[in-house]
């Protein structure tokens, strides 16, 4: 008989209420990366720590606990479902990789027409990077939050996850003609460096450690390793925001730009806006129930937002405008993905639970 899957167990006080209140302390976390950001600046940076040529590079650590943790906790159970219904997971997998490439050319091609001395290549380069990216792990909080179809949410993370080192180099390259001036280049260099290292090592390589840990570990040893990774994974989430907010919103206070910043607004909206209706459009078009349908079209919208703002920080360090259109698309997916979710619950109420207890995003 195979042994009971460990339980993952409950989150302390503080960082429930943390949880509860999460966007008003992402808020506050990018206040204190506009009015604080020395700490986040000296973070930014790599520190040598003495052993041969290896230094330690704070954004991939924090960002690699984030997904140990999300790793962690996949429910593998439920995964066994998509084996029966693959549908849904193929076709939002096969959307998140073709919404891009239509999205972000339109878009490039409207911003020629700017006053930009580069056609706004700055911005369309922060996009093209936003959306390579795996979806991000938030979609399965939203799809819970929903009631939606979780097995495929989860499928959609970690199908995502696995081949975004094939997926995000080629998706940099496929759009890398896009761009005006040094962006092309700079963008082909990132492309290497995605292709080579960072999605491998940054993205696939903690969330399946994370996975194996809970298919390996013995109950006793997972509950305690989870009883210190899961918990950490949220403050660990909010110093990395702080960390890539802080290269951004302070310079920008002291020299603020208002055409910049409305330019980031309105880019990161527009691509926000288009991926999640696309996303919706393909499901009802593909006649999928409620529930998948959700799924796939957070899957259409939500990127991994803190992973494209480490891969900026790596490979454009001396770029840290095009920064800002990626914090408001990270900003912009979480309230898109709240109107899913609302949209979801109308359609499709979810059933009633004793003790059940709100989910937060």
């Amino acid at each position: 008989m195979c042994p009971r899957p460990a339980r993952i167990p409950p989150v302390p006080h503080l960082l429930a209420l943390l949880r509860r209140h999460l966007g008003r302390a992402v808020a506050l976390t990018y206040v204190a990366a506009a009015v604080l950001p020395a700490p986040g600046l000296w973070l930014r940076h790599p520190h040598p720590t003495g052993i041969a040529e290896l230094s330690l590079r704070t954004p991939q650590l924090l960002l690699a606990l984030v997904l140990f943790g999300a790793g962690l906790q996949v429910p593998l159970r439920e995964l066994r479902l998509l084996v029966r219904r693959p549908a849904a997971l193929l076709t939002g997998l096969a959307l998140h990789i073709l919404v891009p490439l239509l999205i972000v050319p339109g878009v490039a091609l409207a911003l020629r027409l700017s006053p930009d001395h580069d056609g706004g290549s700055g911005m369309v380069a922060a996009m093209i990077l936003v959306v390579a990216m795996p979806v991000a792990a938030g979609a399965t909080v939203w799809t819970a939050k929903g009631d939606g179809d979780q097995p495929t949410a989860v499928g959609l993370v970690l199908a995502s996850t696995l081949v975004s080192p094939l997926t995000v180099p080629l998706t940099l390259a496929a759009l890398c003609p896009l761009l005006r001036g040094d962006y092309a280049g700079r963008l082909a260099v990132a492309a290497h460096s995605a292709g080579n290292a960072f999605a491998l090592t940054s993205v696939v390589l903690p969330c399946a450690a994370g996975i194996l840990c809970r298919l390996a570990l013995p109950q006793r040893a997972l509950t305690g390793l989870a009883g210190i990774a899961v918990p950490a994974a949220l403050p660990a989430s909010l110093l990395l925001t702080y960390v890539n907010a802080s290269g951004v919103l302070g310079p920008f206070l002291r020299h603020p730009r208002p055409v910049l910043l409305l330019a980031a607004l309105g880019i990161a909206a527009t691509v926000c806006g288009l991926s999640f209706t696309l996303g919706r459009a393909a499901a009802r078009a593909l006649r999928l129930d409620a529930r998948a349908g959700a799924s796939v079209t957070l899957a259409c919208g939500m990127n991994n937002s803190s992973a494209s703002a480490v891969l900026i920080t790596t490979t454009l360090p001396d770029r840290p405008h095009i920064l800002l259109p990626v914090l408001a698309y990270g900003l912009f997916q979480k309230v898109a993905a709240g109107r899913v979710v609302r949209m979801d619950e109308r359609t499709n109420p979810p059933p009633v639970r004793s003790g059940q207890r709100t989910g937060t995003g």
